[in-house]
């Protein structure tokens, strides 16, 4: 299993990611807005990010922006989280650098599925 960032603002959606991260036997690794998510992503170098796209301050698009132009940060694969499901926020959110989404609210199997397809394999 590997370590994961969860950078997420929402406490009642931090506590289930976690939850459901360390139930798959995942370490996780949690940050409530996008400055403390970068400086964790630079010291710990997690093996997958899920940025949720609308933080206080800094939102995750420009954050994930950041990330991918860091040399120290841009092979980590970011996945959003996010409510928007409009059209053309897919496009927005790949064109920022994420590897892929998943849309809120979480529904557990394809949340997993989707983190499993991101993780790198032992």
């Amino acid at each position: 299993m590997g370590t994961v960032l969860l950078v997420e603002d929402n406490p009642a959606n931090m506590t289930l990611a976690v939850f459901l991260l360390q139930s798959a036997g995942h370490r996780v690794l949690s940050a409530t807005d996008a400055e403390a998510g970068l400086a964790l992503a630079r010291t710990e170098q997690p093996d997958l990010i899920l940025m949720d796209m609308q933080l206080p301050g800094m939102d995750g698009l420009e954050a994930t922006m950041l990330l991918k132009a860091d040399e120290t940060t841009r092979a980590i694969p970011v996945i959003a989280l996010t409510a928007l499901a409009m059209k053309g926020d897919e496009e927005r959110i790949r064109a920022a650098g994420c590897d892929g989404y998943i849309g809120k609210p979480m529904r557990y199997k394809e949340f997993l599925a989707t983190i499993a397809t991101h993780l790198p394999t032992a």
